[in-house]
Order: structure tokens, then sequence, then C-alpha cells
């Protein structure tokens, strides 16, 4: 990959497969969200092998099927959980329902890699934390906006390296399509998706963690409102927040259903850090009005102005590092604090919102 202007950045190489066929063995169980195709091929392009699905939908089955015709389809969740050969067990259930699958699998002596968010009350998190104390299994956790986002993995990459000096700030814009005829019901039950900040604003929490190297955060002020969706009462359709971070750093996020019909793709993701010897703004998933593509990132320094193109440049890391660490029992993906701290962040956000409008 080569940097405009003459940017100083050594890019990494494009992350290869950690191990080989049938050394690191996941089935997949639960559903719901589509997440669950970017959990699986994000493990199988880091060398691991996915035997078996289950979701008691078989409409849900056939579709990963079709997807990955190599899967085998069990006969209930049991048969994952009891299989000798899984080591990990990846879902996308229903977001209320993702911590008492992660205890079944954890107790089973499996790891768990759930979709975000990954539970939605602090009573859940108490007890996904007490499960992998006591037993050392993985609860992990796919906050898909970092870990497969190439423009995000180059944004972490650079702050490494020292591109920007020591990070300030993150700002985080996450606008969604609601595409309202194509959810679930359960998407529009707070109960079940947890509302906006906890689900969808868990993206921004977690990079604001990432990117600023914190490893706490106090809530200073957040806020939610359904604005223009009175035929879903219990959505949350906006929802912003500010944290204090504790090595004093600052994070804003505003999470939204209010991508317009026009734009090329499902939102207009973006993320801005501010650092003390420059900043960065990443263009996510797509640099509006142009046919650039997606994984934009901007980079201004002492040295000028650069623009990096981290799609396809990049990969994603993530996944291999997961496996590696479910087999040697390292914390190199990220840790389990760190995993937990960014559902805590955004939970007791969702908590302590103030209602603008409903």
């Amino acid at each position: 990959m080569t940097a405009i202007s003459g940017a100083a950045y050594d890019p990494e190489s494009i992350p290869a497969a950690v191990v080989e066929p049938g050394e690191f063995v996941f089935g997949a169980v639960g559903l719901d969200h589509g997440h669950i195709y970017g959990m699986c091929e994000g493990l199988l392009s880091a060398g691991g092998t996915l035997k078996w699905v289950y979701d008691p939908d078989p409409a849900k089955v056939d579709a990963v099927r079709q997807r990955f015709p190599q899967v085998q389809v069990a006969r209930d969740e049991s048969q994952i959980l009891d299989d000798d050969a899984i080591h990990l067990v990846a879902g996308a259930a229903v977001t209320s329902e993702r911590c008492a699958l992660g205890l079944r699998v954890i107790e089973a002596g499996k790891d768990y890699f759930t979709d975000k968010a990954p539970l939605t009350t602090l009573e859940q998190l108490a007890a996904a934390r007490e499960a992998t104390a006591q037993t050392g299994r993985k609860y992990a956790v796919y906050y898909s906006e970092r870990i497969h986002v190439e423009a995000a993995v180059l944004a972490g990459q650079l702050i490494e390296q020292g591109a920007i000096g020591r990070v300030l700030q993150v700002i985080g814009l996450g606008p969604h399509r609601l595409s309202a005829g194509d959810r679930p019901d359960w998407f529009f039950i707070r109960k079940k998706y947890g509302g906006i900040l906890c689900d969808i604003g868990s993206h921004n929490i977690e990079q604001m963690l990432h990117f600023t190297g914190a490893t706490d955060a106090e809530i200073s002020a957040a806020a939610v409102a359904n604005f223009n969706h009175p035929q879903y009462p219990e959505l949350d359709d906006f929802g912003e927040a500010n944290l204090v971070m504790n090595n004093g750093a600052t994070g804003y996020c505003r999470v939204d259903w209010f991508t317009p019909a026009g734009l090329s793709t499902w939102g207009d993701g973006r993320t801005f850090i501010l650092g003390t010897d420059g900043y960065l703004e990443l263009r996510k998933y797509v640099n509006v009005a142009t046919d650039d593509g997606p994984g934009h990132v901007f980079l201004v320094d002492g040295k000028g102005e650069h623009h990096l193109v981290a799609a396809g440049n990049v990969g994603y890391p993530y996944f291999g590092q997961l496996i590696r660490d479910c087999l040697d029992r390292t914390e190199t993906a990220m840790t389990q604090e760190h995993a937990f701290k960014a559902a805590e962040l955004s939970i007791r956000a969702q908590l302590d919102a103030r209602v603008l409008h409903r």
C-alpha cells in the first residue's frame, strides 16, 4: 500500500491463516442477526473450520448452508455443545438472549463469540463476568465496526506507530438505514434489543476505549429519542453520548436510523480521532458522491495531508488473533475486560440517557 503525499507509514502485511484445516473447529448457534455471516467468514479466513450450524428456524439454517455448504446441520444445540472437537461457538441470537447462550457455551467448556451488543443488562454482565472468571473461558464480542472494517484497523495501526501522537478525543458517527420491513419483530422491542446506545452505540464506545487506550470511562451525558417513528414506540431512532476516559481523553458518539434512501450503502459511518500531533478521519463505508468505494483514512500531520486507502490493503487480524488466543489461552485479539467494559458503558449510557422525544 502506498501513502499519498509521503506520509510516514509502514503498513503491516495482510494477515494469513493461523491454523491448518481442522486445527480450530467452531459451530454457529443462533442466527437472528446477519452479522453471523461476517463472524463465520472472519474465522474461516483465519483458517478456522465451520463444522456445525443450528437454529430453530430451518429457513435461517438453509441460508447459512447456502453461504457455507460444507457445514453440517445439528439436530439441536446440545449436539454442538457436546462435541469435543468444537473449540468455539459463534452466535448472533436475539440480543437479550445472547448472554444465556454464552453461559451455556461456557458451561460446556467452549469459548463463545457473540455478536454485539453482547448482552443487554447489568445483571447479565455480572453473570458473564463470573462465568469467565471461574472458568477462564472467553466471551468474545464481534465489535465489527472496528475489528471488521479495514479503515478502523488501519487507524489503530497508525495510532500505535505514533502517527498523531497521544489521542485526545474520538468522535464516532454511526448512522444506519432502518429498512423496517426487513427487520424481525424483536428488533422493535426495547427489552430485546437493549436500546440504541446499548446496541449500535456499543460499536462507538468500544472504539473510544481502544483508540484512546483507556480502560474505563464515565458517562458525562447521554440522550435517546424516537423522533420520527411513532409506529414503533419502543424504537430509539436517535442516540448520543459523551464520555470522559480514565486517562483524560474524551469521546462523543451519535447513532441513528436516519440514513436516507439516496446513500449508496447502509450508513455513512465516520470516525474522527484527534491527537497531539495530528488527526485522522475515517470514511469507513463510502466516500460520498464519488465512486471510490469504502475504506478511506485521511491523516493530517506535521508533514502534510495524506489520503490512505485501507480497503483491500489491511485485512482483519482480529480473527487470527482470536483463534490463537483460544488455542494458546492468551489475550492478544481483545482482552476480556475490554470487551465487557465496552458493553458495561453502553448499558450505563442507555440507562442514564435523557429521553428527548418519544
